[in-house]
């Protein structure tokens, strides 16, 4: 234990070429001790999933191994390595009009590459875009031996067979040590504003659903306090005349306030109280839950905020008669049941992708399920 604590703490002192060697040393120290390994870069994304036993258990920072290998702006790819702030990534990004297709989350100035891939949550854009593991081409990785694989390419028509690299997306690290990822990026829109229609939840539902059948370029939606936003991102005459055509008012700094539910700095957020995370159909009218509720993704995802006490059957239930699930997403309370539970059969695929990557359940064990 001792050895294992002086190689993690070694780490950020030693050439990058020798980072990895040092990673496999203290996989093969844990194996043989077997000693759960936490998996840390910037530590914005502790507080989801279920926490980890705190007896005998080392972190393996991984931080100190950052920095972009690769960047291709004419074709739309960037690599980078997995304690790569998402800040630097964004930053070389913008200066060549493109952007991270998904609006990741940070929560917290260190955020990494590697969190928001083990963690896969999605911003804004999710629903015009895509899903953060819609966008991962390849994944460089050190399973429980140690060994340094490689899955996928940095292209598109390089994903064939099984698709490793995109099964490391909300993994929660408890499948192996992501070294570096390899990513489709897309360009920045030309233009971009958000409308604001105050309505009623209803009928704010009602209208995300009808307006994403429509071809208009909507980039994000979100109702709150009465109010439906919709954001619309292209170029110049695409979104004045989508303007046009629903009609609202325009919002001043709608930068800003996309980033406060982005990161959860919107008034709705500030709570003692749990939040939870439903992804469920579209469609599903206003789901009657004890608390209030922020409405995104056209209504495919609804926050609830709700007293601690409130029923976690419940609140899934209700969820699954809505063809979706719900992940317990904050909590001031300690919980080992923090994400749906499986069924049978997922359960068991789970357990044996964790074995083949992870025979000495090192990695995480219990951060997605307590089984795991």
């Amino acid at each position: 234990m001792c050895l294992l604590r002086r190689h993690t703490r070694l780490l950020a002192q030693i050439p990058m070429q020798t980072i990895i060697k040092q990673f496999s040393e203290i996989i093969h120290l844990a194996t043989e001790d077997k000693i759960p390994l936490y998996i840390k870069g910037g530590n914005s994304k502790n507080f989801y999933g279920n926490p980890m036993a705190q007896r005998n258990k080392t972190i393996l920072d991984v931080s100190a191994y950052s920095g972009i290998v690769a960047y291709e702006p004419t074709e739309l790819v960037i690599t980078a390595r997995a304690g790569t702030r998402l800040a630097e990534i964004e930053a070389t990004l913008n200066q060549q009009g493109q952007m991270l297709a998904v609006e990741p989350p940070y929560f917290g100035t260190d955020a990494t590459l590697g969190g928001c891939i083990a963690t896969g949550l999605s911003g804004p854009r999710r629903a015009s875009a895509g899903a953060v593991r819609d966008f991962v081409l390849g994944v460089r990785m050190l399973n429980g031996a140690a060994d340094d694989l490689h899955f996928g390419g940095q292209v598109m028509k390089n994903v064939a067979g099984y698709d490793v690299s995109r099964l490391m997306v909300g993994a929660m690290g408890t499948l192996g040590v992501l070294l570096e990822i390899s990513l489709k990026v897309l360009p920045l829109p030309l233009a971009e504003l958000t409308l604001c229609l105050p309505m009623k939840a209803v009928t704010a539902i009602e209208k995300m659903n009808q307006l994403a059948g429509k071809s208009l370029p909507i980039s994000a939606t979100c109702f709150c306090d009465g109010i439906l936003f919709i954001r619309l991102s292209g170029t110049e005459s695409a979104v004045r005349a989508a303007h046009n055509k629903i009609g609202g008012e325009e919002l001043v700094n709608s930068k800003a306030f996309w980033q406060s539910v982005r990161e959860q700095t919107h008034d709705f957020f500030q709570s003692h109280q749990s939040i939870w995370r439903l992804s469920i159909k579209s469609t599903t009218p206003p789901l009657s839950l004890p608390g209030q509720q922020l409405i995104e993704w056209n209504g495919a995802l609804r926050w609830l905020v709700t007293d601690q006490a409130v029923d976690a059957e419940s609140i899934r239930a209700m969820a699954k008669s809505a063809e979706g699930h719900a992940t317990l997403f904050r909590s001031n309370k300690v919980r080992s049941d923090v994400f749906h539970p499986l069924t049978p059969g997922m359960m068991n695929i789970h357990k044996r992708l964790k074995q083949q990557f992870d025979p000495a359940g090192i990695f995480n064990p219990a951060k997605l399920y307590p089984e795991l």
